[in-house]
């Protein structure tokens, strides 16, 4: 039997709202500035738009250094870029932006949902990357729920974003060998994952109450956890989570805003280029 990650803290996503648009963040927190490689999450929703709404308030921002995942639990979002991408993901859809070297893009709601309204949820996890990776090529990919594999098994499906689970290859290739899903569980139902020795590992409860190695954890709630080789969750009541794991990058961590880089002068260096407006960078549209 594995070694069990015992949950060593409980981190409750904290309110911040964005004028209308409902807000938690988890990390960083209170006692927490990020999980290994896994920067920053907001928990948007889940809410109710009425018809005729002024949807997401994410207009045109910058990024370098790291990559966005955002998970599209309810409602649709539409995104476009400098380097010329554009998309419209509807629910159980999934975005993964590698920000690289630099791109500004834009996270908004399609006019449709302005007009009409609807339920909306969306979780975003920044993911650090490397000093060897931070000024890579941006690029962008957005996938709608029926290109990411789900996996069902005794009341569980595992929708497999990035990595291998039971031989199955995720949707999405990592640059960094980061595994991402997110785990819909029907109450009673259990769940295991081995293999953990030296990864970081993120678990964020969005719904629901869990057990996570013996420790009950509520929704808006991230488990930080230790030393060891599995995990083991257990559902008392349905639950969303969101499980994902990666190798430790061991190098500093200076962010400021929307840019996260290993020194003070990268930072300096980034406001610098995009002022110039060197994030504008034409690449094909993948």
């Amino acid at each position: 039997m594995p070694q069990l990650k015992p949950v060593i803290a409980i981190h409750p996503a904290m309110r911040d709202d964005i004028g209308d648009l409902v807000t938690r963040r988890p990390v960083p927190g209170r006692g927490v500035s990020h999980i290994g490689a896994f920067l920053f999450l907001n928990h948007h929703g889940p809410q109710i738009y009425p018809p005729h709404n002024r949807g997401l308030p994410f207009g045109p921002h910058p990024h370098r250094g790291f990559e966005t995942v955002t998970f599209i639990l309810e409602g649709e979002l539409a995104h476009r870029d400098s380097a010329g991408h554009e998309s419209i993901i509807h629910e159980g859809g999934v975005q993964w932006m590698t920000a690289g070297s630099g791109l500004v893009h834009e996270e908004v709601s399609p006019e449709a949902f302005k007009k009409e309204g609807g339920p909306m949820e969306l979780l975003q996890l920044w993911i650090n990357l490397p000093s060897r990776l931070k000024m890579t090529q941006p690029r962008y990919t957005g996938l709608q729920a029926d290109k990411i594999p789900a996996i069902q098994k005794d009341g569980v499906t595992l929708h497999l974003v990035s990595g291998e689970h039971d031989g199955q290859a995720g949707a999405f290739d990592s640059l960094t060998g980061i595994f991402m899903s997110w785990l819909d569980m029907t109450s009673g139902s259990r769940i295991a994952f081995d293999g953990l020795t030296g990864r970081d590992v993120f678990v964020y409860v969005a719904k629901g109450e869990v057990t996570i190695n013996g420790t009950q954890v509520s929704g808006f709630n991230l488990a930080e956890l230790g030393a060891g080789d599995g995990i083991e969750m257990a559902a008392s009541t349905d639950a969303v989570i969101l499980y994902g794991h990666a190798e430790p990058i061991n190098e500093p961590i200076v962010s400021h805003g929307p840019f996260v880089m290993n020194t003070e002068q990268e930072i300096y260096d980034a406001y610098a280029d995009y002022r110039a407006g060197k994030f504008t960078v034409p690449v094909s549209v993948g």
